[in-house]
């Protein structure tokens, strides 16, 4: 008898702790959302810091400069905003939009980078002014792709619960 109920017990420790595996919130999507959002504002940064820099006085460059800043600071912190208690029943759409916008920005800001090295973009082809700047472009770039890109599937493409921020 004594036997049966250590069994007993195990087997409901055991469907006891796989229930709460399979229930309990998860909150990997929000720390993702939350890098990503920094990795965007840091897209932002850079853009502002060379538009200070040497690229101010190119006339169309100079301008897309500014709004990246602009549209990187409006994105990142709306992404570090609790979106879902501001929208109510919108909240999900709300935050795959901002998600998506975030993701397109940065992967914007890489792919005319990319361009403007190998062919003139808008008359202006980039000489290199500052290798080290370049760099943190792009490391920032592809941070919030890949940062954005992950929370916006663990958010809305897996069935677990998550967490409300």
């Amino acid at each position: 008898m004594h036997t049966a109920t250590r069994v007993g017990a195990a087997t409901f420790h055991a469907r006891r702790a796989r229930l709460w595996r399979r229930e309990r919130p998860r909150w990997g999507w929000l720390v993702a959302r939350g890098l990503g959002a920094l990795a965007v504002l840091a897209v932002g940064a850079v853009h502002l810091g060379r538009y200070n820099g040497p690229y101010s006085d190119i006339p169309t460059i100079g301008t897309l400069f500014v709004v990246n800043f602009v549209a990187a600071t409006v994105i990142g912190l709306a992404l570090l905003t609790p979106l879902e208690h501001i929208a109510g029943r919108w909240s999900g759409a709300l935050v795959a939009l901002v998600t998506a916008g975030g993701i397109a920005l940065a992967a914007g800001s890489f792919v005319l980078l990319a361009v403007s090295e190998r062919t003139p973009l808008f008359g202006f082809q980039e000489p290199g002014y500052d290798p080290a700047a370049i760099a943190l472009s792009r490391q920032s770039e592809v941070a919030a792709v890949v940062l954005l890109s992950a929370s916006l599937i663990a958010r809305f493409a897996t069935r677990t619960r998550k967490v409300r921020w």
